[in-house]
């Protein structure tokens, strides 16, 4: 099996420009896994206050999530390259800044403004590529090796991005972790622009287009509602698990357990995309949400550490599938003229869904353990599988044909 698996991988790594494209798209996406973590302890250096630099990455997420679904339109109507040139531009600058803060002598409504803006302007990598691979993959086995290998480099990019800000705080300082994130996001338009992946790209600039895009597809609009709530369960497990490593005064713990669920999630997305399924991925879907909740309600009746390794590996093991699936269908649902938009908002959903529940869980496991919101997690998970299995989300005949 293993075997076969690797000859799959061989081969869909071999068409042209497929390698050279996932690998610059890693280097385009660092800033996701860097970004929040590397502003919120800059901010803290800066103010002293874990307050401010709280609701300074608040600003910043909550502008990225606003702006971009308008983003999307606006490069399904004119293409990715005017988009890419603002972001590359705005973005950058917004983050320098703020890192620039003291010289600057902002005060805390201008780090407020600086993140709104280096938010609202993040260069849009992780919707125009998996507009990209929509449009480049057109056979179901491909696309959702495709798809997996997407989401194995984003949980690439969100383990190794946090290791890279830690050992910048060894060495260095926060403002170099930050100037890190600024200098990552500042080639992470010309990295994409380098992986050739425009190439493939696609546009429909006269295609009639409704105010509301996306949102007028019933099916879209439940997958979009579904991820919220999929994701939210992904805030109470990060939460949780840095809850429970300090309650057993093991501070490194809880990364540990967020590593180790990263681990078990790429191999879980490598293993899924080099399978050959006959199942749609609307069928798939509630499938794997509900294998899901098995290792979440598993931590709820343990307190020993070594166990919750075990954990947390098994569901990191269904977390990329259960993504990788979610985009399958965003991929199949969504009109060609509204493709990325459909995928800004997959992401709007996404960022909603974790930044809600992270807070949820925070004070959660103030005042009860970290078992309690792995239950609410549990639960979470158990609603969006019901959900998925109940709604059909299947590609209806009459709708727009794929590009």
């Amino acid at each position: 099996m293993i075997g076969s698996l690797v000859a799959r991988y061989r081969a869909f790594l071999r068409l042209p420009d497929v390698t050279r494209i996932l690998l610059f798209s890693f280097v385009a996406r660092m800033p996701l896994g860097t970004a929040t973590l590397a502003l919120l302890l800059h901010v803290r250096a800066l103010t002293g206050s874990f307050a401010v630099a709280g609701t300074a990455v608040g600003c910043y997420l909550g502008a990225s999530a606003a702006a971009a679904p308008f983003l999307g339109r606006w490069i399904d109507r004119v293409g990715p390259h005017v988009p890419l040139l603002l972001t590359a531009v705005a973005g950058p600058l917004a983050l320098a800044i703020i890192f620039f803060a003291r010289a600057f002598h902002l005060t805390e409504a201008g780090l407020y403004g600086a993140a709104l803006l280096a938010g609202a302007f993040s260069p849009p990598i992780t919707p125009l590529m998996r507009t990209m691979l929509r449009q480049r993959f057109t056979d179901d086995t491909d696309r959702r090796m495709a798809f997996s290998l997407d989401a194995v480099i984003v949980e690439a990019v969100f383990t190794l991005g946090p290791l890279c800000t830690a050992l910048l705080l060894t060495v260095a300082s926060p403002r170099a972790a930050f100037g890190a994130t600024m200098l990552f996001t500042l080639f992470a338009a010309p990295a994409f622009l380098a992986s050739r992946a425009l190439r493939y790209w696609h546009l429909e600039p006269d295609a009639k287009r409704d105010l509301l895009g996306p949102l007028t597809e019933p099916r879209l609009l439940a997958i979009f509602v579904l991820t919220f709530v999929i994701t939210m369960t992904f805030g109470y497990l990060e939460v949780g698990y840095s809850a429970f490593g300090t309650a057993h005064t093991w501070q490194t713990l809880g990364p540990i357990l967020i590593a180790v669920s990263s681990v078990g999630s790429a191999a879980g997305g490598l293993l899924y995309g080099g399978l050959h399924l006959a199942t749609p991925p609307a069928r798939m879907l509630p499938r794997l949400l509900f294998a899901m909740t098995v290792p979440l309600a598993l931590h709820v009746v343990t307190d020993a550490p070594w166990a919750w390794v075990v954990w947390s590996a098994g569901a990191g093991l269904v977390t990329a599938p259960a993504l990788t699936t979610v985009m399958l269908i965003v991929s199949e649902l969504a009109p060609a003229r509204y493709a990325t938009e459909a995928f800004t908002w997959s992401a709007t959903s996404i960022v909603c869904g974790f930044g809600l529940s992270a807070a949820v869980a925070g004070r959660i496991v103030e005042d009860h353990p970290a078992q309690v919101a792995f239950a609410v997690a549990t639960c979470t998970i158990a609603v969006a599988a019901l959900a998925t299995a109940i709604i059909d989300m299947r590609h209806s005949s009459a709708s727009e044909p794929l590009s």
